[in-house]
């Protein structure tokens, strides 16, 4: 078994607003064979959200796994509404580096 990065796997990994309450991300996949190694893998979880942001359990509302996207989408109630005072980033475009660095098994390559 070998390791890999997220961010060495995923083709696009980002993050925006889903309303001015939530933040979604989308990890998506160059081929179907990423894309089922990193689902199979079992790493992308509820609770790996959580810890990633930081989040009580609850506030971790989606984690869908889309195969004709070839995509995972995860969706969290966002730490402070959109444009409110403190808002560090009121389109939710640069809160996905978290997912960067996730480990992810990988089969041996022959």
């Amino acid at each position: 078994m070998r390791w890999a990065r997220l961010g060495e796997v995923a083709e696009v990994i980002r993050s925006k607003n889903a309303g001015p309450f939530e933040l979604t991300f989308d990890l998506i996949f160059p081929d179907m064979e990423s894309f089922e190694l990193v689902k199979r893998s079992g790493v992308i979880t509820r609770e790996l959200v959580a810890r990633l942001y930081n989040l009580p359990l609850n506030q971790v509302l989606h984690v869908v796994f889309v195969p004709a996207a070839r995509a995972i989408k995860v969706t969290i109630v966002r730490p402070l509404p959109s444009g409110c005072i403190g808002d560090p980033d009121i389109y939710g475009a640069q809160q996905h580096a978290p997912w960067l660095d996730v480990i992810v098994p990988l089969p041996e390559q022959e």
